[in-house]
């Protein structure tokens, strides 16, 4: 029978700067987290590390840290604080050991309590020194979320953990891959609501969200393998990426950005921009009744971008008005770099502001849900 690791981030679930929204005591880059990989060379820094022109997503364009950064590096256990696992947990426990499987419920405040219940998904010892996950692991993790940012948060350490550097690249990684297949994860919502109209990542895929079906999934399941997104930020995303903002009144600020998929151009950064989507899911399909993003899969091993650019045409009568024109483009990595100051944007639902180039790209098949 399995063991189960229940893994739930301590976190003050409505707080607006909580985990899950970047905050150290949920899996957030610290000062020491800017690199997506903690296989690197001694004095070498990986190659998707964010070179000395670039800003981290955890960083505001003043150099301080963010709500994605501890501004020491400590946790903000004040903030991150729980008191017991919530009902959902319980309830899955309950499932879980009624089936028999050896059941453990954990409550991680910092990146350190996380890559300690990630570590015991590591495979053998390698002959490389590599850490490499376990594929036939008997511990299987289940994650409890109240936002994708926290799922995303789990990723970024699982990336962490197994992504080797790439001078020590073994030669059975897969050729289009940075990292190993990253061991499969149940995602346990517990915001039912989510999966409503505001539909999370779970609701999208078609996960179950009753605490005994994801139970079932982890026992009786299979994996189903995902693409991830890396990005040289040192940071991940599952769902997609919007960038822009509106004002107080919500209507959407012009703003500027070269945009490129692979060899397209969708904009070189001369036009105003109201919107740019990076959609690995469909979380930014739309922007209040505009479609951006048309077929984005999540399993396909390419991204979906679209612009969305106000264009000033005459009518027959010489009358101008505005139409908006969506631009959009499918390849294996996008980059952004923004012609303004900072540009605001969410990453599967975290915000931040985007002050350098931003480049993205695709792993496919890198992580994997449990479901039925």
């Amino acid at each position: 029978m399995y063991d189960v690791v229940l893994l739930t981030l301590g976190s003050e679930r409505d707080a607006p700067g909580g985990c899950g929204s970047g905050g150290a005591c949920c899996g957030g880059a610290t000062g020491a987290d800017t690199a997506p990989t903690s296989q690197t060379d001694t004095g070498q820094a990986d190659s998707s590390q964010t070179d000395t022109g670039q800003a981290s997503s955890s960083q505001t364009d003043s150099g301080q840290a963010n709500t994605d950064q501890a501004s020491s590096g400590q946790t903000d256990t004040g903030q991150c604080a729980t008191e017991r696992p919530r009902v959902p947990v319980l309830a899955c426990a309950d499932a879980l050991n009624a089936r028999g499987a050896r059941v453990e419920t954990v409550t991680a405040r910092s990146d350190a309590e996380i890559d300690a219940v990630l570590a015991r998904l590591d495979g053998p010892a390698r002959p490389d020194g590599l850490t490499w996950p376990d594929p036939d692991s008997k511990t299987r993790l289940v994650v409890a979320t109240a936002s994708d940012g926290q799922l995303r948060a789990v990723l970024r350490r699982l990336v962490k953990r197994y992504a080797p550097a790439p001078s020590k690249r073994p030669a059975d990684l897969p050729g289009n891959r940075t990292l190993p297949d990253l061991p499969p994860v149940a995602v346990l919502p517990l915001d039912a609501a989510r999966g409503g109209t505001h539909r999370d990542l779970a609701a999208q895929l078609g996960l179950p969200r009753d605490p005994a079906a994801v139970a079932a999934a982890v026992l009786d399941g299979t994996p189903r393998r995902l693409d991830l997104l890396r990005n040289d930020g040192g940071s991940v995303t599952l769902d997609g990426a919007l960038l822009g903002a509106a004002d107080d009144a919500g209507r959407p600020l012009h703003w500027r950005a070269r945009v490129e998929v692979d060899d397209t151009i969708l904009t070189d950064g001369a036009e105003p921009l109201l919107a740019c989507a990076v959609g690995n899911a469909g979380g930014y399909a739309t922007l209040n009744d505009v479609t951006l993003l048309t077929a984005p899969d999540p399993a396909d091993g390419q991204v979906e971008v679209a612009v969305a650019v106000p264009v000033v045409v005459r009518s027959a009568w010489g009358r101008k008005r505005v139409r908006l024109e969506v631009r959009r483009a499918r390849g294996r990595a996008v980059s952004v770099l923004p012609r303004e100051s900072k540009v605001p944007y969410l990453d599967d639902g975290v915000e931040g502001e985007l002050t350098r180039k931003r480049s993205w790209w695709v792993e496919p098949g890198a992580w994997a849900v449990w479901s039925i």
